[in-house]
């Protein structure tokens, strides 16, 4: 590093320890609050080296997802909070209209005991149930992957086939189409029903419409949260949202 380069980094140096000092004194005068922040800071798209992920512009990540790497979502895809979609190794590849539950975790692998260099590759309009683990394995498209199932290495589920919450399924296995899978490890179970087929697709438009009224709240901006709140606290007795099909009552004692 030379001189110029030098001068360069300690400027840079002074800088950050300003803007450290800063907040330091930000949090000694807010006292209790200072913790309280409002917007989360963490970053739901990170690269590594000179991989990016992808992400359709009509596709939600929500803010507390993480895709790393080379990631890419197709157009109405959702994935929920809590997930993690790391390609640092290899890729991976989610189609469109699927959605990737909270908490579930896509992987992929450079080498394994078979020696293959396997990438993750999630079909259309798929399902994959909260706390999922999908390692190095092909979903095809309107495939149903059950709650805490987990899916290794070389696995292959294809087109209308489910399994099940919970299951194990071991390295290599492939499961034919409109067949159930369940256990640990995972087998046959039975043959899947027209209603279930039907399930699965609507399950899968579903969640394409619920992550939509999610994008929309998590585009707000801080001021807008805030002044919905004291909105609320105000006038709100009965909050009916014909888009979630819920109703919430606010309790007596929280209004003003």
């Amino acid at each position: 590093m030379g001189s110029f380069g030098k001068a360069i980094y300690s400027v840079g140096f002074w800088i950050r320890e300003t803007g450290q000092a800063l907040d330091r004194l930000g949090c000694r005068l807010q006292g209790n609050y200072c913790f309280q922040e409002q917007l989360t800071r963490h970053r739901p798209l990170m690269n590594v080296v000179d991989k990016t992920p992808v992400v359709d512009k009509e596709a939600f990540v929500a803010p507390s997802a993480s895709l790393i790497g080379d990631v890419q979502v197709g157009r109405g895809s959702s994935i929920w909070y809590g997930c993690v979609l790391r390609g640092d190794v290899n890729s991976i590849t989610i189609g469109s209209g699927t959605n990737i539950q909270d908490n579930s975790l896509v992987h992929v692998a450079k080498s394994n005991l078979s020696g293959k260099v396997l990438p993750a590759i999630i079909g259309d309009n798929v399902t994959v149930g909260h706390s999922a683990v999908l390692h190095g394995c092909t979903v095809e498209d309107e495939a149903f992957v059950g709650m805490a199932a987990t899916l290794l290495d070389g696995v292959y589920v294809e087109k209308h086939a489910m399994v099940a919450a919970g299951a194990l399924v071991r390295q290599n296995t492939r499961i034919p189409c409109g067949e159930v899978w369940g256990g640990s490890p995972a087998r046959f179970l039975r043959k899947l029903t027209e209603e279930e087929m039907a399930f699965i697709s609507q399950s899968a438009i579903n969640y394409s419409s619920l992550a939509q009224v999610h994008a929309a709240e998590n585009a707000k901006a801080l001021d807008e949260i805030e002044f919905k709140k004291v909105l609320q606290k105000k006038f709100a007795r009965r909050d009916e949202d014909s888009t979630l099909e819920v109703v919430r009552e606010t309790p007596t004692q929280h209004l003003s």
